[in-house]
């Protein structure tokens, strides 16, 4: 095992188990299988739901059987990111984990350890026959990254607990009290196609080199977003010269800031060399603007051999080019409350071409519910200038601070006899699942933490090892205070 000879050992040897079963979201029957496997080979009971969503629980041990109970949240599916050069399939592969000092990531994909170190975690609790605490129960939901939908769907009747610990956060010694409401919006272009023009040849335009992050917790950092910067280049390219679209397509995970887009146009040989300056004029001035947030940017237009027969109409091709330089992209307003929090945000995540419609998919993200559906609104006025339809994918509610929280001043205290310091009590422009929980459970006492993770989302996400080491020994802790 690649893990082996990890801290704690336990939650990495689940770690990597889980990481060796595909669980892309909406493919999570196997890794939930797996969850029901362990369950049952401790002899504890489990619960599954139509959705995939699993509860397995545990008595209290002795001392505890009066305390109320408390449930340990995470969800089972990962985001599915990889950069354009690796070959690997999310649908029949595990991730490739790769041990770097103290850092464990994977070998050219996103990671899954947002949110399978909360699984991790989860499953070495149950079996811990040392561990001091309430009856147990664990949770673990599905479909969390494209609209949280195993949440939505979440019968919460069957939960005993009154307290809820997600492990859904990124940063060590912070412990999340609220968080955004959210929507999935696309808008979708019916396409309209007619025959190759004669004379023209297809090029390739590509976008390479972004840094990508997470659409709510790294909007902040202004990073560029490969959908906004393609949509620049057909708008210019349009003005020098004529040119026919076949296909446009950006990102694979609205919650995903874009890190590269590719294009594919048709244009007049003696016009590839003027389009290749074009590009490398742009691409000095897209490093210029985000040379703060941004290593190195490239953009790239290269001659294919590949054959066409069809391109979008003109009409179909100008209002997608339209669409998307509208469609806003990062920050929409700051909190004027909480000092460095973001209010609102929109994320262009996914542009997609297909042979019925172009679909250009947005995270929408606010901490008030009527900034959201402004945003939505907005949208939904683009949809209608370009002759498109807007559909909202799936809602969420944000998660409200709760000013009296006993299980909160629990952490508080532990965190301080265990570490000497005070932790960061913040509120997260990220989505997280307690606020759909808390809706389903009147009274739930919420607290979210989680281990030092990095660029979650992208090819680069990483987690610190000794964290999750410190925050196994944090939460085994707080449990056994919680009488």
């Amino acid at each position: 095992m690649i893990t082996a000879n990890l801290n704690p050992e336990r939650v990495f040897y689940y770690f990597e188990q889980i990481s060796n079963i595909p669980r892309g979201s909406g493919n999570e029957k196997a890794v939930s299988d797996y969850c029901l496997s362990v369950a049952s080979g401790l002899g504890l009971y489990s619960y599954r739901d139509e959705k995939n969503n699993v509860v397995i629980r545990k008595p209290a041990s002795k001392g505890y059987e009066n305390a109320p109970g408390v449930i340990i949240q995470g969800h089972l599916d990962m985001v599915c990111e990889k950069d354009k050069k690796t070959e690997h399939d999310f649908l029949t592969e595990g991730i490739r984990l790769i041990v770097d000092g103290d850092w464990l990531r994977a070998d050219g994909t996103t990671l899954g350890a947002d949110d399978g170190i909360a699984v991790a975690i989860g499953l070495a609790l149950l079996e811990d026959n040392s561990l001091e605490h309430p009856e147990l129960e664990c949770l673990f939901t599905t479909d969390e990254e494209v609209g949280m939908g195993g949440a939505q769907h979440f019968d919460a009747s069957v939960l005993h607990g009154e307290r809820l610990i997600n492990i859904d956060s990124e940063d060590e010694g912070v412990f999340v009290v609220s968080c955004c409401g959210g929507a999935k919006a696309a808008i979708r272009i019916p396409a309209q196609w007619e025959a190759v023009p004669e004379g023209l040849v297809p090029v390739n335009i590509k976008i390479r080199g972004l840094l990508g992050g997470h659409s709510g917790s790294d909007i902040h950092l202004q990073r560029a977003n490969a959908n906004k910067l393609m949509a620049r280049i057909m708008r210019q390219t349009a003005k020098l010269f004529f040119y026919r679209l076949v296909s446009i397509n950006g990102g694979l995970m609205d919650n995903a800031i874009t890190r590269e887009a590719d294009a594919v146009i048709m244009i007049a040989p003696e016009d590839i060399e003027e389009l290749e300056d074009l590009c490398a004029q742009l691409e000095s001035v897209f490093n210029t603007e985000y040379s703060a947030s941004e290593d190195r940017i490239y953009v790239v237009a290269e001659r294919s051999e590949q054959k066409y027969v069809k391109v979008l109409d003109e009409d179909c091709a100008g209002r997608i080019i339209y669409a998307l330089n509208l469609i806003p992209y990062g920050v929409q307003r700051v909190s004027l409350e909480i000092n460095g929090l973001v209010e609102s945000s929109n994320n262009i995540g996914i542009v997609k071409t297909n042979d019925e419609y172009i679909e250009l998919v947005s995270a929408v993200r606010s901490s008030l519910a009527t900034v959201k559906y402004d945003i939505l609104e907005r949208l939904s006025i683009i949809a209608e200038l370009v002759n498109g339809q807007l559909i909202i994918k799936s809602q969420y509610p944000g998660w409200q601070y709760k000013p009296d929280s006993p299980l909160r001043n629990i952490c508080v205290q532990a965190y301080k006899e265990m570490f000497g310091q005070e932790p960061r009590i913040e509120a997260i422009h990220a989505g997280l699942e307690c606020g759909l929980l808390s809706s389903k459970v009147p009274g739930l006492d919420i607290i979210s933490i989680g281990p030092e993770m990095h660029d979650v989302h992208t090819p680069m996400e990483r987690i610190s090892i000794s964290s999750v080491e410190r925050t196994w020994n944090f939460v085994r802790f707080v449990l056994s205070k919680l009488k």
